[in-house]
C-alpha cells in the first residue's frame, strides 16, 4: 500500500480484505453505513478514535494502524521500539526466557517477515547441512525450511509441510498487504507445487519428520503470538516451538 494515499481508500482496501461490505462494518462498527461510505469517499474526515475504531473491526495490525491514522492526519498511536532498545531489555529477556525454557527440544522467535531472531540450542538439528547463503542474517525461516538448499532436502514429508505452511504464508501475506511477504511467497511456491488439500481436523499441530545424521527425528510445531501487544515490534514477533513427536525423538534430545 503506498503511503500518501487517503484514508478512505486504505480503509476500503482494509474493508475488501476482510470480504465485508459497507454494510457488514457499519453494523460491526454500530456507525450508518453512509457513515462508512462518506469516509470511504473523502467526503468525511474520520477523528482518530473513529479511525481507530474501524480498525480494530477490521483487525488491522498496529502498524497499519498508524499508517491509517497519518493517511487521516492525525498522529500515530503506536509505538515501535527495536528489540535491542534499552526500552526493550525486560521484553528480550521474556522472549530469551521463553526460547531458552523449551530447551532441550527446539524454539526459535522469528518477526513478521520470518527473519530469525532468536533460537536456543537445539534448533542447531534444523542448520546442519544448510547451505551457508542461507544462513546469512537476516535468517528468513521460511526460506530456511523450504528452500532446496536449506533443511528441505531433509524433511521427509516436505509435501505435507509445504502445504502446510505456503498456504499460511499466502493467507498473511493477504491479511497484511505486505509486499515482502507476497514476493516470499512467489520465492518459494516456484520451488513446487502446493498441496491444497485441507489438513486432517485431528492435526492440532505441523508435523515434521527430518532425517538428522542418520536419525529420523519428528516433531510437532507450534505458533505463538502476543495478542496483548502494546508495541508493534512485540506484536510482530512470533515464537515457534518444536516438541518430540514420539518417544525415539524425545530421548534423541535427552541424550544430547
Amino acid at each position: 500500500m503506498s503511503d500518501d494515499r487517503p484514508v478512505g481508500e486504505l480503509l476500503r482496501e482494509w474493508r475488501r480484505r476482510r470480504k465485508l461490505s459497507q454494510l457488514d462494518l457499519a453494523i460491526q462498527a454500530d456507525v450508518s453505513s453512509r457513515h462508512v461510505s462518506f469516509v470511504e469517499t473523502g467526503r468525511t474526515i474520520p477523528s482518530s478514535a473513529m479511525v481507530l475504531h474501524l480498525a480494530e473491526q477490521l483487525d488491522v495490525p498496529l502498524r497499519e494502524r498508524n499508517r491509517l491514522l497519518v493517511a487521516a492526519g492525525h498522529a500515530p498511536a503506536y509505538r515501535q521500539t527495536p528489540l535491542d532498545d534499552p526500552d526493550m531489555t525486560r521484553v528480550r529477556a521474556a522472549l530469551e526466557q521463553f526460547v531458552r525454557a523449551h530447551a532441550p527440544y527446539p524454539a526459535v522467535a522469528v518477526d513478521r517477515r520470518w527473519n530469525l531472531l532468536l533460537a536456543n540450542d537445539s534448533f542447531n538439528v534444523f542448520l546442519a547441512g544448510v547451505d551457508k547463503k542461507l544462513l546469512t542474517a537476516p535468517i528468513n525461516l521460511m526460506r530456511l525450511g523450504l528452500h532446496p538448499d536449506g533443511l528441505a532436502s531433509r524433511v521427509r514429508n516436505l509435501e505435507q509441510v509445504r502445504g502446510y505452511l505456503l498456504p499460511r504464508l499466502a493467507r498473511q501475506a493477504a491479511a497484511s498487504g505486505d509486499p515482502e511477504l507476497h514476493q516470499l511467497y512467489d520465492e518459494l511456491v516456484a520451488h513446487g507445487p502446493v498441496d491444497t488439500t485441507p489438513p486432517d481436523p485431528a492435526d492440532i499441530a505441523l508435523p515434521i519428520h527430518i532425517r538428522h545424521r542418520g536419525v529420523d527425528l519428528a516433531f510437532l510445531s507450534t505458533v505463538t503470538t502476543f495478542g496483548a501487544a502494546f508495541d508493534i515490534t512485540l506484536e510482530e514477533i512470533a515464537v515457534e516451538t518444536y516438541l518430540p513427536a514420539d518417544a525415539s525423538t524425545m530421548d534423541f534430545f535427552r541424550r544430547t
